[in-house]
């Protein structure tokens, strides 16, 4: 198996809001709406996608419910401080649970971290230590 990931499917609880959240508030634009799963423009990237979060427990065999931190963070690597504060705001504006400010890191970086709506986490980061990054943008 390849270091690879072919696609990242959210189960969301609320899918209006999930949708709300990442086209008007993130800027997200999207490819395929089926109702009971919504795929956005990948723009390069590996897709992602939302899934009810009860069909897609279902589909991969567990509970639907869960508590605390599962253990799963998505990361999103840009070129500047600038744009980690823009993208904090952003997600601010829209409606995110701000976890961790934006601020210098201990490692020598500058990031800051949100959950979105259904509480899934976003960390995003920033190193001017590294050029061979996997920049999103």
């Amino acid at each position: 198996m390849k270091a690879h990931v072919s696609s990242i499917l959210l189960g969301v609880r609320d899918m209006d809001r999930a949708k709300q959240f990442y086209t008007e508030g993130l800027g997200w634009k999207i490819k395929n709406d089926y109702g009971v799963s919504v795929f956005f423009e990948p723009d390069g990237a590996s897709p992602v996608g939302f899934y009810g979060r009860e069909g897609l427990a279902e589909q991969v065999g567990t509970g639907a419910e869960g508590s605390g931190f599962g253990g799963l963070v998505l990361t999103y690597v840009v070129r500047s401080q600038e744009r980690v504060d823009d993208i904090m705001a952003e997600a601010r504006k829209a409606g995110a649970d701000i976890l961790k400010p934006a601020g210098d890191l201990p490692w020598g970086g500058y990031g800051g971290t949100f959950a979105d709506p259904e509480g899934y986490i976003w960390s995003l980061g920033y190193s001017a230590r590294g050029t061979d990054q996997p920049y999103a943008e």
